[in-house]
């Protein structure tokens, strides 16, 4: 890949030549040239003029900037506003909030009995970093920080709870729930994205769907998404699903099912009958001009916190951290257990707070649930973890490079599609997702052939292969080996 520059004014800040370029619509690839100028895309086609920066894409696949739908980057954007993990293969945009957690609005030490964030809640950060009471702090933090990929932002149902509940092992009561209305039509006032709920959570679960369904009265359907990590990812995912779209046709509001899976031994195979559910609620939903999607990681095993309700003989449960043993982060549960003489519950007890990876899915599971047309990507990568899911650094070149490329899953472009056009239709990110004229200049640029991801459950902490180059609002912000001084990542609120 060849560049020239010079510092006299050109037509184009950015000229990129030749590559196949994938525009994000679910078309197959074209080669054409790419015009960028004040951080936009203004030219697409056969681009005529001088150039700040002329890129030679010969070989090479040029894509709209990778949204990750699905984060837990809150509170990262903020610590490391740099990003590797994301600039590294190829994401720009991400979407913070989800599973119910999110930075803000967070009361510090208020709620839930003026203890510190409950679980899940740790996964994002330590207390004293849970800084932001109004949304409006969080918004204007991450803008201070400047982040090197845009940030977008849901507001999470466990915060809210926390912030006006004594305990969290009961339902709200009326007064309780009107607060949390407040308080989330503030934050969607301020630029929130919708809200997200993590209902299978010991913080959320003893929620009842009444508690949902007043606060997402607050959404705006034509602005705002209700997401949600379903109450059972297990034997009862369909009804877990059926109320998540009962929320979306009570508001109005689009609903995102997070991270699909059919996790548990005895869930698995079920993905035909999961998948005819969500295009049965599809249809009901379009005809209430609604809709419903999902997203999915491409690895069939999960990371959260070490949940007693997980502990299983019936697959592997690796430890990523433990706070009382912190040795004992990297080992499989049922080996420190039988060191330790004891059960596979009481070792998760003597480990808590803990994480750990779940190898609960099965993998044709996975692979039917990423092809269907309804599922976007969404990492779930955990920054904080200090042995993270290898999802965090690999997802995008995964899906990419083994399930397109080596396995034939789906084609290139419904790929990119799935990263780029189809989640910037689906959150309202109007100027992103996709390469033509008018729409912001955040750009991919990789080769097809060795793109892949690097990163793996021994060694999860490794940047992507075959990622060229990539820009966000039309400056670069990686250049295939390492993250560009200059961050140029904005704030995205929905309009």
């Amino acid at each position: 890949m060849g560049r020239t520059r010079s510092p006299a004014r050109h037509d184009y800040d950015l000229v990129v030549r030749g590559a196949c370029v994938y525009d994000g619509s679910d078309a197959p690839g074209a080669v054409v040239d790419v015009g960028v100028r004040d951080g936009g895309i203004v030219a697409v086609g056969t681009v005529e003029g001088s150039a700040g920066e002329t890129v030679d894409g010969n070989g090479l696949a040029l894509a709209p900037g990778f949204i990750d739908v699905h984060t837990h980057d809150d509170l990262e954007v903020i610590r490391q506003p740099a990003m590797p993990a994301k600039l590294s293969q190829g994401v720009t945009t991400v979407v913070v909030g989800n599973c119910g957690i999110s930075a803000s609005p967070v009361v510090p030490g208020g709620g839930a009995g003026g203890g510190g964030v409950p679980d899940p809640m740790n996964l994002l950060g330590a207390d004293e970093e849970f800084a932001y009471p109004r949304f409006a702090d969080y918004r204007a933090a991450v803008e201070a920080a400047r982040p090197a990929v845009n940030v977008a932002a849901l507001v999470g149902h466990t915060a809210l709870r926390q912030n006006h509940m004594d305990r969290l092992d009961r339902a709200a009561s009326d007064a309780e729930v009107a607060a949390m209305r407040v308080q989330l039509r503030e934050s969607l006032d301020a630029g929130a994205l919708g809200l997200s709920t993590g209902l299978a959570y010991a913080s959320a679960l003893q929620a009842p769907d009444s508690e949902v369904l007043a606060l997402s009265e607050e959404l705006d359907g034509r602005r705002h998404a209700y997401a949600s990590h379903l109450r059972d990812e297990f034997a009862r995912i369909v009804p877990a699903m059926e109320e998540a779209m009962a929320v979306g046709r009570h508001s109005g509001a689009p609903v995102r099912i997070s991270h699909l899976k059919c996790a548990g031994v005895d869930n698995w195979g079920r993905s035909t009958e999961v998948l005819a559910a969500l295009e049965h609620a599809a249809r009901e939903h379009r005809a209430d001009v609604q809709d419903v999607a999902c997203d999915c990681y491409p690895y069939a095993a999960s990371s959260s916190t070490l949940d007693l309700k997980q502990v299983t003989g019936d697959y592997d449960i690796l430890v990523t951290w433990s706070e009382p043993h912190p040795d004992q982060g990297g080992r499989l549960l049922a080996d420190i257990a039988a060191d330790w003489h004891t059960t596979l519950v009481g070792a998760a007890r003597r480990l808590q707070p803990a994480g750990a990876v779940y190898h609960c899915m099965d993998e044709a599971d996975v692979r039917r649930i990423l092809a269907h047309p309804l599922t976007m990507i969404g990492s779930d990568g955990l920054p904080r973890d200090p042995r993270p899911h290898p999802r965090l650094w690999g997802t995008f070149p995964r899906v990419l490079g083994h399930y397109a490329r080596d396995a034939g899953l789906f084609p290139l472009h419904t790929a990119v599609h799935k990263m780029t056009g189809l989640p910037a239709a689906r959150f309202g990110l109007h100027d992103r997702g996709a390469i033509r004229a008018g729409m912001a200049a955040d750009l991919v640029l990789f080769d097809p052939a060795t793109v892949r991801d690097v990163a793996d459950f021994h060694n999860p902490v490794q940047p992507a292969a075959g990622i060229h180059a990539v820009w966000v609002n039309g400056r670069r912000a990686y250049d295939g080996q390492a993250v560009a001084a200059g961050r140029h990542g904005r704030f995205l609120a929905p309009r």
